[in-house]
């Protein structure tokens, strides 16, 4: 009768062993950021599949680095939201990764009476607007003045409204990483 029970147990123990052992079964290989539905200032981080639908399979613990700070955040059926609200408008750069590579993507987050309006900025245009910049300040032999104009306006928005040069070069190179 003792070696009834025991086997039993051992039994049980062997058939729950695999359901204990289930990690993230699902991967965020893609994601957007949109305010919460209760516009509560937070932002909601969506997992989106390639057709960019909410890839409603993610749930669970996932480490995201928000503007250099690592976070957990819970998903639940495919969205998250962020612990801290959005207080003015703002420059964020979202990082995940994942599986060995990860995604990186640079959002300004425009503050409003209505809510919150996230806009998001291509890696490709951080090269490509830099680049043109120089090429007209070349053209015009211009150059100190035009330097002297982005380096206002640079200084400007990283005082004011978040902006960072580490922020602005990881999401360059993960534009270009995303090229080839």
């Amino acid at each position: 009768m003792k070696n009834r029970w025991i086997l039993y147990i051992c039994l049980s123990i062997l058939y729950l062993m695999p359901n204990l052992s289930i990690a993230q079964n699902a991967i965020i290989k893609d994601f957007t950021v949109k305010e919460n539905l209760s516009q509560n200032g937070k932002l909601a981080i969506i997992a989106i599949d390639t057709a960019e639908k909410t890839d409603n399979t993610v749930n669970g613990n996932y480490a995201f680095t928000i503007n250099g700070f690592q976070q957990e955040l819970k998903f639940s059926d495919g969205v998250a939201v962020t612990n801290n609200p959005i207080e003015s408008s703002t420059f964020v750069f979202f990082k995940h990764k994942f599986a060995g590579s990860d995604i990186g993507k640079l959002f300004f987050l425009r503050m409003t009476d209505k809510g919150i309006t996230p806009y998001k900025i291509s890696g490709i245009l951080l090269i490509i607007i830099p680049l043109l910049i120089l090429y007209i300040a070349y053209k015009f032999k211009r150059f100190l003045i035009t330097l002297l104009v982005l380096a206002v306006v640079y200084f400007y928005l990283n005082h004011s409204k978040g902006l960072d040069v580490r922020q602005l070069l990881e999401s360059s190179i993960m534009a270009v990483k995303d090229l080839f």
